[in-house]
């Protein structure tokens, strides 16, 4: 009986490990480079960064009040929450992996969870690296196990530049065509 909890026990170490493996290396991947600093100035600003913003075309036809740093902002926000929300659903499987009051089949349930968790993570940040590498500015990937959402900075998404982002989440993912969906923001 003792053996098999600690084969349990090894299996889990070795989930949660790789769990941090995963999110280490996502996080990695994702750093953009830019060092967030507070100043004096932004720490007595007046906005409230929750509000709702009214985002229209300007003269020039970009988007936004200062387009380029509306879009830079947008990446990296969006991977700001993506990392909070993984964080907090790592947060819930590492808790129900400490219960002991869980059943086996609990377990099991979460370490499949676990498991997903960090071949999202995995895939996610290799899909964003290859669609950099094909000469777009940045992106950003959401997997789920079923379906894919790209958002890709880009002046115009041409159909070719449309099939070379659907032609690496083919390859490198296990989502159908069908469900993958291309967002292009300017």
């Amino acid at each position: 009986m003792s053996m098999i909890v600690g084969k349990k026990q090894i299996i889990l170490a070795a989930l949660v490990l790789t769990l941090g493996i995963g999110i280490y290396l996502n996080y990695s991947f994702s750093k953009s480079g830019d060092d967030f600093t507070a100043t004096n100035a932004t720490a007595s600003s007046n906005k409230n960064f929750g509000d709702a913003q009214l985002v229209g075309k300007n003269e020039s036809g970009a988007t936004g009040t200062n387009a380029g740093e509306d879009t830079s902002t947008y990446f990296t926000q969006a991977r700001l929450d993506r990392e909070k929300s993984r964080g907090e659903a790592v947060e819930t499987v590492q808790k129900i992996l400490k219960d002991k009051g869980v059943s086996d089949e609990e377990l099991q349930e979460a370490s499949a969870q676990a498991a997903s968790i960090v071949k999202c993570m995995e895939n996610e940040g290799k899909v964003e690296n290859l669609i950099k590498a094909k000469g777009f500015t940045d992106c950003i990937v959401y997997l789920d196990g079923e379906s894919a959402n790209v958002v890709v900075k880009t002046e115009g998404l041409q159909t070719e530049q449309a099939a070379q982002i659907k032609d690496i989440l083919l390859q490198e993912t296990s989502v159908p065509a069908e469900n993958i969906r291309i967002v292009e923001v300017n």
